[in-house]
């Protein structure tokens, strides 16, 4: 990694005596600001009072287990103004102070080139309460908060401060997360911000996106659909101009009307006056004809009886036409009349012929009697398959929602797991891939092979997912399970090595833990509040449960309750809990090796990632073998369709069965409706016969008929006669007087319309000489062609049917829209193009090539490959910009390190930190190898504690170090 502000590695055990031990600088000349030039703890965990006065660079806390290195780090944490969550320890800045006190106190003096920083905080027991002191002026947290930053004291950021049980979280920080803790802790102080801003830049940017894209969007339906109306606007001004057109002629037809109706009325006046004279000149030739057609008229008076013998001998005619034609009406009735008697005969001897053959028929009685036998069996048969049928569908519908309810469950178990895989695909692709690739290549094993323990560890409880979450490491929880260590091998090598995969992989104990019992029985523990293991609240494949038997002993983990947390200090005394939870809580006690003293952690419990989603996969595979219902639905269907295809058969034989009935029914009932036939039929000739027309007296009564009226005749006919001379001379003369009559009413009618439609062209002279200021040279002169002219215009205007204006004035409107939509999106798009990046992204680059420089270096001296890069999916997302680190032949099964890499390792830290650039470093350990190569720049602090220590004001280190030298000598 760079080179940090400041850099910790603190150790995971704490002690509750006394003792204090520093290495004095050299001089604060030396120190960069942010430097802690002094540590002054009192009743302060285990310390009643020490002063650590910490060197310029590399700053080594070395001491056993217990002594109270880690009492050092929390003082620098709180002190800095850190909050607890950051130690990973107590949630309460209380139990920071020492045990029967009721409050202690950290001052740290920090170097500032202008003047060293003071921070003095004072921590109260009752209420967790704190009282902040900046150079000896009280103050509130957040003004002491502010000046750690402007010193660029960075107490959060793990890539700074590291303490012993935040190192799981570290290795857990996703690649973004590592990014800012990067740009904090090396980075130079605007790069930070600058990234900020460049997110909340490409949140905005989104919005700007967005934003173009609904305008483009939009734009591109506007323009859609002006598209569309273009063609209805410009049939709207075709039939425009269409009905303009028709305007013109409009206004022109009165004119030419106008113009014929004046040369048509020229021309009617001298038709008239010369029918006028016509008229006068055939008056006075027709008179004297007048004259005595009236003399004839006075004579026609007295011959009117003519007309009337005329008419009398025409209705005598017809009378005897009438008479004749009764009689051969008469006639053909009787005719007729003969026809039916005997037709009727013959039908009576045609039915008695038949009827004498029906009575050689045999009974049928019986055969109707046998069918209706088995049409009743056939009832009752139909009667038992609609019931079967009835229980079939009711089976099935039962089967149905059977089926449908257990397909529902394990639909809702398939979906949790993928629910749960979902969450391993976001937290670790890596080890998804690796799951893929095992569950289509898993013949490859020999043994038995599990998913991720995440996948099938189900917790009982959603309550419990916490605290078995926050017991077992995530790298195990992702780790790929094995029966047997040459699987898991093979395993690795195709997935870590060929497929390049950072994954996980443990094997199985061979002895068999998960059946272990638990050193106490839970009912001893019932008194404290315990009332459950760890290994009781969750399932898991019997393989699995015995390596976290083993590994994380979750047989001997309980879970206590509110009562546990009242009487916390009764429960850590008891000398077999060394770990236990409370709610919300984990509880960590170690007992000293030296002096047998106990000490305590306790850390928050996160909140469950993974676990609270739980998948019983017994209930699973149950669900599983009982959705084979649908066999059951098959054999159902089975029979259904058998009774379905018996039930048409009694069906076709039912058919049958009415068929032959009403055949034998028929021919039992034919005697007796031949009998009624007959009998009818003889009752109809009788009938007839009583009712014969007597055709020889209808003849002699026509006879005497016609001789009446032909005697009425002949009188008729002498009168007529006798009329018909003076009839004769009556007609010569209407002959004379019919074509001069006839002339006369034509010029009569020739002067009335010529008169007429004089008046008619007068008017419309009239009328319409106030047009004949118009000019149209332009349109046809004729009313005939305006005429065809104007229909074909309104023909044409009516083929644009459906528009009007408001179509028009939505385009135009749309137009506008458009044009401002386009300036606005070329504004919109000029600003997305002018957001640079250059200041932060270059600079981050060139920060991570360095880091990375220095990473594969350390890596290759440990004769291993590595590399860090700056990893982003897209450029423009700044959010999601991470630092990817990438390792190749690390073994991240046994995570400890042999000797010779630690000294590797060792040797690269002291290269590191005593540079005369870097800045002031500490590393806490509670052991070192022999023989290690130290520098001048380091500051070993030794840390002690036990009854034989000497309280600091009685310590003279000019002394001790003259005794070592003196030792030394002599041997």
């Amino acid at each position: 990694m760079a080179e940090p502000k400041k850099r910790q590695r603190l150790s995971h055990v704490k002690s509750s005596h006394k003792t204090s031990n520093h290495s004095q600088s050299e001089g604060d000349e030396r120190f960069v600001d942010g430097s802690i030039i002094s540590i002054t703890m009192k009743n302060f965990l285990t310390y009643d009072y020490s002063v650590v006065n910490p060197g310029t660079n590399l700053n080594m806390i070395v001491g056993a287990n217990g002594t109270g290195k880690s009492s050092i780090v929390c003082a620098i944490c709180l002190g800095l103004a850190g909050k607890t969550s950051v130690l990973g320890r107590g949630d309460k800045v209380g139990l920071y102070v020492k045990r029967g006190c009721k409050k202690g106190f950290i001052e740290i003096e920090l170097y500032k080139k202008d003047g060293n920083v003071v921070i003095h905080r004072e921590i109260h027991v009752e209420n967790n309460r704190s009282v902040w002191m900046l150079n000896k002026r009280h103050c509130s947290q957040k003004d002491v908060e502010e000046e750690v930053r402007t010193l660029q004291i960075q107490v959060s950021n793990l890539c700074q401060f590291l303490p012993q049980e935040k190192v799981g979280e570290f290795a857990k920080m996703s690649k973004i997360e590592l990014l800012e803790a990067t740009e904090k802790s090396v980075g130079p102080p605007e790069m930070y911000e600058y990234h900020c801003k460049l997110k909340n830049f490409r949140g905005k940017e989104r919005e700007l996106e967005n934003a173009v894209k609904e305008k483009n969007s939009f734009l591109e339906k506007a323009k859609q659909r002006n598209e569309r109306n273009k063609l209805d606007v410009n049939r709207f001004y075709e039939r425009q101009r269409h009905l303009d057109m028709i305007e013109l002629l409009e206004k022109k037809k009165p004119w030419v009307e106008y113009e014929t109706a004046r040369v048509e009325r020229d021309h009617v006046i001298a038709e008239r006056n010369e029918v006028k004279q016509r008229l006068i000149t055939l008056k006075q030739v027709q008179a004297p004809v007048v004259r005595k057609i009236q003399q004839i008229e006075n004579q026609l008076h007295s011959t009117e009886c003519c007309a009337f013998c005329i008419f009398f001998i025409f209705f005598l005619l017809l009378q005897i036409d009438d008479i004749k034609q009764s009689l051969k009406l008469k006639q053909t009735e009787a005719e007729d009349q003969q026809k039916r008697i005997g037709n009727t005969r013959r039908n009576i001897e045609d039915l008695k012929a038949e009827l004498a053959k029906t009575g050689d028929q045999p009974d049928v009685t019986p055969q109707i009697n046998a069918i209706n036998v088995e049409l009743r069996q056939m009832q009752q048969d139909r009667a038992r398959i609609e019931g079967e049928k009835a229980d079939l569908r009711r089976e099935k519908d039962n089967l149905c929602a059977e089926s449908a309810m257990l397909e529902k469950k394990l639909n809702c178990m398939n979906n949790m797991m993928n629910a749960k895989e979902e969450k391993l695909k976001g937290r670790h692709k890596d080890t998804y891939v690796a799951l893929q690739w095992l569950r289509k290549n898993r013949q490859m094993f020999e043994g038995n092979v599990y998913e991720p323990m995440m996948l099938v560890i189900n917790v009982k409880d959603h309550r419990f997912a916490k605290y078995v979450e926050n017991h077992i490491p995530f790298h195990d929880l992702r780790a790929f399970v094995f029966q047997k260590k040459a699987d898991m091998e093979k395993f690795m090598t195709e997935v870590r090595d060929k497929m390049n995969l950072r994954v996980n992989a443990i094997s199985t104990p061979e002895k068999s833990f998960s059946e272990q019992q638990p050193s106490r029985h839970i009912e001893s523990l019932r008194r404290f509040g315990f009332h459950i293991y760890l290994r009781e609240m969750f399932d898991t494949p019997e393989e699995v449960m015995s390596y976290l038997c083993y590994q994380y002993k979750v047989h001997e983990v309980p879970l206590g309750s509110q009562q546990t947390k009242d009487m916390i200090h009764t429960v850590i005394e008891e000398p077999y809990l060394r770990m236990f939870y409370t709610p919300g809580e984990r509880y960590m006690v170690k007992r000293s090796s030296y002096s047998h003293n106990i000490s305590t952690s306790n850390s928050l419990v996160q909140e469950s990632q993974f676990l609270t989603i739980t998948v019983d996969a017994d209930e699973k595979r149950r669900l599983e073998e009982q959705i084979k219902v649908r066999q059951k639905l098959q054999e159902n269907n089975e029979r259904m369709k058998n009774f379905q295809a018996e039930a048409v058969s009694l069906d076709r034989r039912d058919n049958e069965l009415l068929a032959e009935k009403k055949r034998l029914s028929e021919l039992k009932g034919k005697k007796r409706q031949l009998e009624q036939k007959i009998s009818i039929k003889q009752d109809s000739v009788r009938q007839m016969e009583q009712n014969v027309i007597d055709l020889a007296k209808i003849e002699e009564e026509t006879r005497e008929k016609i001789a009446n009226v032909n005697s009425q005749k002949v009188s008729v006919v002498a009168e007529f006669m006798a009329q018909m001379k003076v009839r004769m001379e009556k007609v010569y003369l209407t002959l004379d007087t019919v074509g001069q009559t006839a002339e006369k009413r034509k010029l009569e009618n020739d002067f009335r319309e010529g008169t007429s439609e004089l008046k008619t062209v007068n008017v419309g002279v009239v009328t319409s000489v106030n047009l004949s200021l118009f000019a149209f040279s332009k349109l046809p002169d004729t009313l005939d062609e305006i005429d065809a002219r104007l229909n074909e215009e309104r023909s044409r205007s009516e083929c644009f049917t459906g528009l009007s204006e408001s179509v028009v004035d939505e385009y135009r409107r749309r137009e506008e829209e458009i044009r401002h939509l386009e300036k606005e999106l070329e504004e919109k798009t000029n600003s997305l193009t002018n957001m640079a990046k250059d200041r932060w992204l270059n600079p981050l680059k060139q920060l991570v090539e360095q880091i990375n420089e220095k990473f594969s270096d350390f890596f290759r001296s440990m004769q291993c490959a590595g590399e860090v890069d700056l990893y982003t999916e897209n450029e423009e997302e700044y959010d999601k910009y991470g630092i990817r680190i990438r390792v190749k032949v690390v073994d991240e099964i046994n995570q400890g390190m042999d000797p010779v890499n630690e000294r590797r390792v060792f040797d690269i830290v002291v290269r590191t930190a005593c540079k005369e650039t870097t800045s002031q470093y500490f590393f806490i350990t509670p052991k070192l190898l022999q023989n290690l190569q130290y520098a001048d720049e380091m500051t070993i602090l030794c840390v002690h504690n036990g009854p034989y220590m000497l309280p600091p004001s009685q310590w003279n280190e000019k002394a001790l170090i003259k005794r070592c030298l003196q030792r030394k000598a002599r041997a």
